[in-house]
């Protein structure tokens, strides 16, 4: 109403006030081992929605437990959100890599046993025994306890703070497409960035890119043509002091 008011000259002008810079980069994220370690500590109805997560790094709770067998495409190879559905308002496509295509295609027969059982049909992708997952905090917990990505800060009553949550998964999967050399414009529409700016928060380099980085580095310095090759020799005129000489 504010910014209305000044749009048709109803409210004074205030001065401009500059604001505080943000410190909102993300800061958690999960190597392979980290996560098959939280996969087994998880419900078996979980399993599933966390690999997902892992994969493609959609948003846990708006963006994958709400899917239905109709946003999953086998036959052209698609996992889908429809426009509408994202944070940005925006469809998005993931295609079912090898990995994502089993975890789904494991999640459909146990869907196919629950409908024999219960006698209904089940159109979620991801359920407990046929009802949707509204809420998986306190298994998130429990696994984190047992792999020891959490604290508990009191005991009495017992509270214990997560250190690392599902949205870690947005952040790992970017980190992965960036490790695959996935070009960003690509990754960006994979994972649901619309602004070059948001996905910069989450491309976090690690030691071991900035390892890789330089290897290729050298790779292109020894590749080009007519580089100098500096080979240590001794040198008949340099006597016992060894001196070296570029050839």
């Amino acid at each position: 109403m504010f910014r209305l008011g000044l749009k048709l000259g109803k409210v004074a002008r205030c001065p401009s006030i500059d604001l505080l810079q943000e410190d909102n980069t993300r800061k958690g994220f999960f190597e392979e081992p980290e996560f098959r370690a939280m996969l087994a500590h998880l419900p078996e109805n979980l399993q599933p929605v966390y690999e997902v997560a892992y994969i493609t790094g959609w948003r846990v709770k708006s963006e994958i437990l709400t899917r239905q067998w109709a946003n999953v495409d086998f036959k052209g190879g698609w996992l889908r959100l429809e426009p509408g559905e994202t944070k940005n308002r925006e469809g998005r496509m993931f295609p079912l890599t090898p990995s994502l295509r089993a975890v789904l295609e494991r999640q459909r027969e146990r869907t196919e046993e629950v409908s024999k059982e219960t006698g209904r049909i089940v159109p979620w992708v991801f359920h407990r025994n046929g009802r949707p997952i509204k809420s998986a905090r306190r298994a998130w917990l429990t696994a984190c306890l047992k792999v020891g990505f959490a604290q508990v800060v009191s005991e009495k009553p017992r509270k214990v703070k997560a250190l690392r949550i599902p949205h870690d998964f947005r952040r790992t999967a970017v980190r992965n497409l960036e490790r695959a050399g996935v070009p960003r414009s690509t990754a960006m529409r994979m994972v649901g960035h619309k602004t070059e700016a948001i996905y910069r928060r989450y491309a976090i380099v690690d030691e071991a890119m900035l390892r890789e980085g330089a290897v290729k580095l050298e790779e292109l310095h020894r590749s080009k043509p007519g580089a100098a090759v500096v080979t240590p020799i001794r040198d008949a005129t340099a006597g016992r002091s060894g001196r070296v000489r570029a050839e």
